[in-house]
């Protein structure tokens, strides 16, 4: 059938591919491929422009110029409400970083006995220092008769009054607490 169909179309276009050694019954098959394969990619073009059709007509079902129009413009509204909001971030993220250099971060605790007749480490020394070794020094000791709470300031890290062992000690490991922090 082939061959019927190749003798009826022989035309001076199909001898001259002969004439270069090119077989015309191989030329017309592989002419019929391509054309299934376009045909093929043009179905499935036409697939994909009727879905994006259908899309077009789903998002503009109901809506006039006027209604998209309002949609647009009530995403421009939350847009600068969105930005209000991180404008009022950005405000209170300056405030927080403005503060955290005269905060408290070096911290440290020892418990104790202060007395030779009181157990159980009721007595303390708290020292609570910023960037600057700013701060103070609280210490509590306990007794029988009561609790004797005193307040130490310290400024750069010294201060102007006698320090306790423990009080000199927890001043000591609130100023290198940080550098273990920072070197990590």
């Amino acid at each position: 059938m082939l061959n019927n169909l190749l003798t009826n179309i022989k035309t001076p276009f199909l001898t001259i591919f002969e004439e270069y050694g090119i077989n015309a019954d191989i030329l017309i098959i592989v002419i019929l491929v391509l054309l299934i394969v376009l045909l093929f990619f043009n179905m499935v073009m036409l697939m994909k422009y009727y879905q994006l059709k259908e899309r077009y007509h789903d998002f503009m079902r109901g809506s006039s110029g006027k209604s998209l129009e309002e949609r647009i413009l009530a995403r421009f509204k939350q847009i600068d409400t969105l930005n209000g909001r991180i404008d009022d971030t950005i405000d209170r993220v300056k405030l927080l970083e403005d503060a955290k250099d005269s905060s408290f971060k070096k911290i440290a605790i020892h418990r104790y006995d202060a007395f030779a007749e009181m157990g159980g480490k009721l007595s303390y020394s708290l020292c609570l220092l910023n960037d600057d070794n700013d701060g103070f020094i609280m210490t509590s000791m306990h007794n029988r008769e009561g609790c004797y709470t005193y307040v130490k300031e310290v400024i750069k890290g010294n201060t102007f009054v006698i320090l306790s062992e423990e009080e000199r000690q927890v001043l000591d490991e609130a100023m290198s607490s940080i550098e273990t922090i920072q070197s990590m």
